[in-house]
């Protein structure tokens, strides 16, 4: 009987065991659902792919309404659930093959990407802002690949005009969870009602949206509260972001992943601040971050 009963205590043990360790792998994981994808690393997020295998969809302008088409960029497993979205204009009198580079890179890193073209080439930023939104709306109501997005998990970028239309996007839906104006243009510079953590990216040489006249009124005017960032490129133009580039891919990740995906496993690459460097002219922000 004693090895029985021994036999039957050691199991019961173990069963305790598993079940403590099945318990606190749960508890790990309910502490933050949407985190995607392993460990992050310097090369990880520096890398011109990241962990998931993407896939593309086209969608055309004549199936949508507010905007005008585009490409998706997604996961393409399902395994690790759904993902977080992000809308990207182009700017002005561009398409949307000026900011396709990151369609694959950051849906590699884990999250339903949609560069559009607007309506027309020249539309304003607020017209930008609109259409962002109704493309994000596209995407979660409509899109062959809502099921794969997490709704409530959104975000915008753009460039030059479409970077003021991200702001004007941010404004007009506070639930929005990220922002990225990448070398933004717009007429209006003070934006104190943002609620969305917002990253502004200029660049040192531009001369289309100069720094001191768009990106930094616009990084200064959000508010003190705010998580917020400020990063200008060194050595960089107005169009850098219409070209692969690892430095805007790597703070963007960062920033999309610790808002979007609330993984703070990132910030770690946000705070304490970047430091100046032969690609980074400057690094503005609060840290540490509390959204």
């Amino acid at each position: 009987m004693r090895p029985r009963l021994l036999r039957a205590s050691l199991a019961a043990l173990l069963a305790a065991g598993g079940l403590i360790t099945a318990q606190s792998g749960s508890a790990g994981a309910a502490e933050n659902p949407y985190e995607r994808g392993p460990e992050p690393t310097v090369s990880s997020i520096e890398a011109p792919r990241g962990h998931y295998a993407v896939s593309e969809a086209r969608v055309s302008s004549l199936g949508v309404t507010g905007f005008g088409g585009g490409t998706i960029y997604y996961p393409t497993s399902t395994a690790d659930g759904t993902f977080g979205a992000v809308a990207i204009s182009p700017g002005f009198t561009a398409t949307q093959s000026t900011i396709s580079w990151l369609g694959p890179r950051l849906a590699s890193q884990g999250f339903v990407v949609f560069t559009i073209d607007t309506l027309t080439t020249v539309d304003q930023p607020a017209s930008r802002g609109a259409q962002l939104l109704a493309a994000l709306d596209y995407l979660t109501q409509r899109s062959a690949v809502r099921g794969r997005i997490d709704s409530s998990r959104l975000g915008v970028m753009g460039h030059s005009m479409g970077g003021g239309g991200s702001l004007e996007a941010a404004k007009s839906r506070p639930a929005l969870q990220a922002a990225i104006p990448l070398t933004g243009w717009n007429l209006d510079k003070t934006w104190p009602e943002l609620r969305t953590p917002t990253l502004v990216v200029g660049a040192d040489g531009d001369t289309v949206a100069p720094v001191s006249s768009h990106s930094e009124p616009f990084y200064e005017s959000l508010p003190g509260s705010l998580d917020k960032a400020y990063l200008e490129l060194n050595g960089a133009s107005h169009f850098t972001p219409n070209t692969s580039n690892t430095t805007i891919a790597k703070y963007s990740v960062s920033w999309l992943k610790r808002f979007i995906d609330n993984d703070v496993r990132y910030e770690k690459f946000l705070c304490p601040l970047p430091r100046p460097s032969t690609t980074i002219e400057e690094y503005r922000g609060n840290c540490p971050h509390t959204s």
